[in-house]
């Protein structure tokens, strides 16, 4: 008897499942793994990658936003996939299948995504990090990676701006307190205070008097730490 031979049923949406899906089973969540294997199925097979919007995508998948959004950290957090959310909730943000994920070979000119609103996100934190007098910074790569985690997490530029309002107001106290002390050089210093930005409840208006209050401080470190006057000499006495 001849050997049956296999006919695949629907050969134009094929898509070849083999080690790389057997290793993202083994390390992924099943609402992650859930995500990945959509994701897969959908995106362009010649360079992995895959445009969404965040409420569709809960959507075809059965999650919620929240979930998702925990999900697509999962997936960014293990390397299995690049992930680009869009700054404004119905805007395409983009899915990048990593290459040990990925079973076909990605095409010659493909690029890994060079996401412009991230850009732009990250050119805004750079401006307002850079304007305070109580920064000494060049923005290094290592503040702009930060910056890149922040838009990929979904922090908001307003909650970036809340935290560097805070923590330089707190700078400034120090300053003041300590007559003296080290001005601050790297991104890193706000991480902290931008989470508790986030589990802040206090009023618009608290913003708007640190917002008001933060330039006084300003103009007063910058008078004690540049324009003191010197000492005046020591006469001898005879």
């Amino acid at each position: 008897m001849s050997e049956f031979r296999l006919t695949l049923k629907h050969p134009s949406g094929f898509f070849a499942a083999g080690r790389e899906m057997a290793d993202a089973l083994q390390l992924l969540s099943d609402g992650a793994f859930k995500i990945y294997v959509y994701v897969c199925l959908h995106a362009d097979r010649h360079t992995a990658q895959f445009r969404f919007r965040m409420a569709e995508l809960a959507q075809a998948t059965s999650h919620s936003v929240r979930s998702l959004t925990s999900y697509l950290e999962e997936l960014r957090r293990i390397d299995v996939a690049v992930v680009y959310r869009a700054a404004k909730q119905h805007e395409l943000g983009r899915i990048e299948i990593c290459d040990r994920f990925w079973p076909y070979v990605k095409a010659p000119a493909a690029t890994p995504l060079q996401d412009p609103e991230e850009a732009l996100y990250v050119s805004r934190v750079r401006g307002l990090f850079l304007e305070p007098a109580c920064v000494t910074s060049a923005f290094s790569a290592a503040d702009e990676k930060l910056a890149g985690e922040w838009y990929r997490a979904g922090v908001s530029l307003d909650q970036v701006q809340r935290a560097i309002l805070l923590g330089c107001t707190r700078k400034y106290v120090a300053l003041f307190n300590n007559g003296g002390g080290a001005r601050i050089t790297s991104l890193q210093y706000f991480a902290g205070i931008v989470l508790e930005v986030a589990s802040l409840e206090v009023s618009l208006d608290y913003w708007r008097y640190l917002a008001s209050r933060m330039p006084k401080m300003e103009c007063q470190w910058r008078a004690q730490a540049n324009f003191a006057p010197a000492a005046a000499p020591k006469t001898e006495t005879k």
